[in-house]
């Protein structure tokens, strides 16, 4: 099985690398479209800043390769920041012009990216951003990525922005951290996760096998 790991400078590319080596998939870590199009799985890594993230997105010309490769109907997961990419919009302007309320994104799935609530937070002693261990509640009981996981399972999160998803037909897991939010969609070919599937353990493990195998 080759993975199609896309380039675009994000953190967590080398762990998210290690861990689908170690379930045995081939990575080919690449901006270039044709060796994405190659590929059997797409991983869409992130950690940053929204903003700066689609300006690298525009500048290696991964825009309209992404958007190619999910009419494709190749099977496609976004983690963390890749997952948020792909919704209409996000409130984080880290880096953005001076004045500017929201940030747009892909737009392949609908719904918004916004900052947790620190007033929200503060009456349970909870702090931004969120860092470490949270259990899922699986709302879609026919889901791929959680075959053979456990309702309440526990998987690493490091986020300071969270999904508000339009559709909640596409919603897959929801997570409470001082307010609930949508931890993982899944939507025919398309995957997104939250938390960090590569820093979870065996059941990030499990995960990532489960999309490797989604076809199956």
């Amino acid at each position: 099985m080759k993975i199609g790991l896309i380039d675009y400078e994000a953190g967590n590319t080398n762990s998210v690398s290690k861990a689908l080596e170690y379930l045995g998939a081939q990575v080919c870590l690449s901006n270039n479209p044709i060796d994405l199009k190659n590929c059997d799985r797409i991983v869409f890594p992130g950690v940053g800043a929204f903003h700066d993230a689609m300006c690298k997105l525009e500048r290696y010309g991964l825009i309209p390769v992404i958007n190619d490769l999910i009419k494709s109907q190749v099977p496609f997961l976004g983690i963390c920041l890749g997952m948020q990419l792909l919704f209409d919009e996000s409130t984080e302007t880290i880096g953005a012009p001076e004045g500017t309320s929201a940030v747009k994104g892909l737009s392949i799935l609908h719904g918004r990216i916004e900052r947790f609530d620190e007033a929200i937070l503060a009456k349970e002693n909870l702090k931004i951003p969120e860092i470490g261990w949270n259990s899922i509640d699986i709302v879609n009981k026919e889901s791929k990525l959680y075959r053979g996981i456990s309702d309440g399972a526990y998987v690493y999160f490091v986020h300071s922005y969270h999904l508000k998803c339009s559709d909640r037909s596409d919603v897959a897991s929801t997570t409470e951290y001082g307010t609930l939010f949508d931890s993982s969609v899944e939507h025919g070919n398309i995957f997104g996760c939250q938390f960090h599937p590569e820093k979870s353990g065996e059941i990030g493990l499990k995960i990532l096998s489960n999309f490797i195998n989604c076809a199956d």
